[in-house]
């Protein structure tokens, strides 16, 4: 069931939500939470779909919050709230709730928001882009109890998670963190298969992946070992060696789909750790509502702790891109040629002088 409201106001779709209740023949709300998405029309459909298949497991209602301020000054005066209402099996299993603000009503969306939130039920809020850079501090990231942002779609995916890791509050959490849970989970069951002591790291992937950091910085910071971050061509992680004084333990994935698992003395096995679409990550999300400690003391550890190079190419340095550091490489080799040029005529002009 689709309804439509235009120039509407919260009761009115509160009212109306309730009436698609009763003509769906069911009174009872029977949902477990309420999760705000505040999008844009690019990324709406998108961000709705992925909402829509993980309520089949987390029955919520879903309010989609556009904001549309209006470029021309006739359209920034214009104040209006439409809103979309899908019931039934066009909201998965919950409710959702397509609010588009025009106008001065965009730059107060918590109060739109505020009515149509589930009496006594967690309130999760969800940027799949431009998240703010301190949610907790956004009026409808102080709604919730939960706020997640996705560093992936920042134009510096890497230099976001600095900035996560400064407005962190509990509570906060992040997509980047929530794709590197398989591999976390196989890393921590092949430790516990052998007691061995891991004197070093390496974790490979793609450039401008911020999981392949968090997942460089988690190993430091459970293990208290130097990691190496090696850039690969992808897709997404490749590859994770844990190294001991009995061998590399060994974790690899080339293609993003099936996983390679090598130890020592063992024989390898094939691991299942293919890339996950967003539905499947916001679902994981919503299992749990309280603060993640390990993401806090991961997003919190400085990215220049890991060592940096690109694969098959000479150690590139520590923090900062391989690109970057090929630049200062490159500029600090021009700025000493220039240095040593008058240097090196004036040595030839003395061996040319005591020669004769």
């Amino acid at each position: 069931m689709k309804i439509d409201l235009t120039n509407t106001t919260s009761s009115r779709i509160n009212a109306a939500l309730m009436d698609a209740r009763r003509a769906s023949g069911s009174t009872a709300a029977g949902m477990v939470l309420t999760l705000v998405i505040v999008t844009d029309e690019g990324s709406a459909y998108d961000a709705l779909k992925a909402a829509n298949d993980a309520s089949r497991e987390h029955p919520s209602r879903t309010l989609a919050v556009i904001k549309r301020a209006g470029r021309s000054p006739r359209a920034r005066a214009e104040t209006r709230l439409d809103a979309e209402i899908l019931v039934g099996s066009d909201a998965g299993s919950g409710e959702t709730v397509v609010l588009r603000m025009h106008g001065e009503l965009a730059s107060h969306a918590q109060s739109v928001v505020l009515p149509l939130l589930l009496p006594d039920a967690p309130v999760v809020v969800w940027w799949p882009d431009n998240a703010p850079l301190n949610p907790a501090q956004d009026p409808l990231g102080a709604l919730a109890q939960r706020r997640i942002t996705d560093a992936v779609t920042a134009e510096s995916p890497v230099g976001q998670l600095a900035q996560r890791a400064s407005g962190y509050t509990p509570g906060d959490t992040d997509l980047a963190w929530t794709r590197i849970t398989g591999w976390r989970s196989m890393l921590a069951a092949a430790l516990d298969q052998r007691d061995v002591a891991i004197t070093a790291a390496v974790v490979e992937g793609e450039s401008y992946n911020p999981s392949v950091e968090l997942l460089g910085l988690w190993l430091h910071n459970r293990l208290r070992v130097p990691v190496e971050r090696v850039v690969t061509g992808g897709p997404g992680i490749t590859s994770v060696t844990l190294r001991t004084k009995d061998g590399d333990i060994v974790l690899d994935r080339p293609d993003g789909l099936l996983g390679t698992l090598s130890m020592p003395g063992a024989p390898d096995r094939m691991v299942a750790l293919k890339r996950r679409d967003t539905a499947e990550l916001i679902a994981e999300e919503l299992r749990r509502l309280d603060p993640d400690d390990i993401y806090a003391t991961a997003v919190r550890t400085p990215v220049d702790r890991l060592r940096e190079r690109i694969a098959g190419v000479e150690h590139a340095g520590p923090g900062g891109t391989v690109e970057g550091h090929a630049a200062e490489h490159a500029v600090a080799e021009h700025a000493v040629g220039e240095q040593e040029t008058p240097a090196a005529a004036k040595k030839a002009a003395a061996r040319k002088k005591n020669a004769q």
